[in-house]
């Protein structure tokens, strides 16, 4: 009889498991009562569960707790940072336009509130790092811009040279924008050496829960002017009444996120292992991003010939859950930009399979999926399996 698997779970960069710290504090809140912009004890003990949150996601980021703003997701973060118009020391800053790399989220690549006249893309390498060069005569031609980075990609995994990149957008006069929503929990958050003006973050990329995320500038007096207007929530940056229990879950997770990330050699071993198994069946295999650093729990790739879409049903049909590219493309499988805009043509990019590790990923995970993929090349393209041997 063929022994039975439980699932396993390989896309942590579309979202994380909750862990159990945060399911706990929810819980707990879930059965509180009280707004917390109310005076009484019971809004007061809502209040100090936000702050104590909040102090938690200021540590993952080297912030101070005043300069984090929770809203509802990465989305929100970022179309509240990609805006024209800022305040800096109490006066109003209109901004000349957006300047974003070529291999952002969707959520970047729509401009936020910037109309698409006032944006402009910067390309990047065949490994998806940002053309320095490029960037700045864009800087140079374009008067007073914000910039938008990616910190670490979502697909690739690949590390933009932020401190590089912070310090053209500062000798130029500009506004750095970074989108930190995948580096949180896997490498330290540095806004200071990064220089920059403001990140996103998201609570269910790091095992907290959805519908979670914040804005930290790195000086409270330099901020972008709010997406969502009306009570003064939120230190007046983000109307509506706060999610407390979701903000408490999303500190929780930050803690934990905050210590994994200074030292990230388990999930390197476990990606490491992963590439090379599958290496080991098809020594063509490409893998997206490896001539650039990477963050160390993501391993893209292709082998050409096994469509991303077939190989993900074949995964799933044995309780393994991968993606093939973004998540914000689910439910349809197509080229992705972050892989044309480095160069990979079409035939090959549709066959990128993303396999992402997070905070509860474990040796038997990998090695379920490399029992599997043998199977899979075999019954979809044995002949790059046969070129192994």
């Amino acid at each position: 009889m063929p022994k039975a698997h439980g699932p396993v779970y390989l896309d942590y960069n579309a979202g994380a498991s909750l862990r159990p710290s945060a399911r706990d504090q929810m819980i707990e809140v879930l059965n509180d009562v009280g707004n917390p912009s109310s005076v009484h004890s019971d809004g007061r003990r809502a209040r100090a569960r936000i702050e104590a949150a909040r102090e938690q996601v200021a540590q993952l980021c080297g912030a101070r707790s005043r300069a984090v703003t929770f809203v509802s997701g990465a989305t929100e973060a970022n179309m509240t940072a990609l805006t024209a118009t800022w305040q800096d020391q109490g006066a109003p800053v209109y901004l000349d336009g957006l300047l974003r790399s070529a291999c952002e989220h969707p959520s970047v690549t729509s401009g936020g509130r910037f109309p698409a006249s006032m944006q402009d893309v910067v390309p990047v390498d065949e490994n998806g790092i940002v053309l320095l060069d490029v960037l700045k005569q864009k800087l140079a031609d374009g008067g007073q811009m914000l910039v938008s980075i990616m910190a670490v990609n979502s697909e690739t995994g690949v590390i933009q040279p932020l401190a590089e990149i912070g310090e053209l957008v500062k000798e130029a006069g500009g506004f750095f924008h970074v989108d930190a929503v995948q580096a949180a929990g896997r490498l330290t958050i540095d806004m200071d050496a990064w220089q920059a003006d403001v990140i996103s973050l998201s609570a269910h990329k790091l095992g907290g829960p959805q519908g979670a995320g914040a804005v930290v500038v790195r000086s409270t007096a330099r901020v972008p002017s709010p997406l969502l207007t009306g009570g003064g929530q939120e230190n007046w940056r983000r109307a509506g009444t706060e999610n407390v229990a979701a903000i408490v879950g999303f500190g929780a997770a930050a803690n934990e996120a905050a210590e994994e990330a200074k030292d990230a050699s388990r999930l390197e071993a476990l990606r490491d292992r992963l590439e090379a198994g599958i290496r080991q069946t098809c020594p063509e295999v490409k893998v997206f991003g490896e001539g650039a650093p990477r963050v160390a729990n993501t391993a893209c790739f292709a082998v050409e010939g096994i469509t991303a879409e077939t190989a993900l049903i074949a995964f799933d049909l044995e309780k393994v859950s991968l993606s093939s590219g973004s998540a914000c493309s689910s439910g349809k499988v197509s080229v992705s930009h972050v892989l044309t805009a480095m160069g990979v043509d079409e035939a090959m990019a549709r066959c990128a399979l993303r396999v992402s590790l997070g905070w509860n990923s474990s040796e038997g995970d990998v090695d379920r999926f490399l029992e599997i993929w043998p199977d899979v090349v075999d019954r979809l393209n044995p002949a790059a399996r046969h070129r192994a041997a």
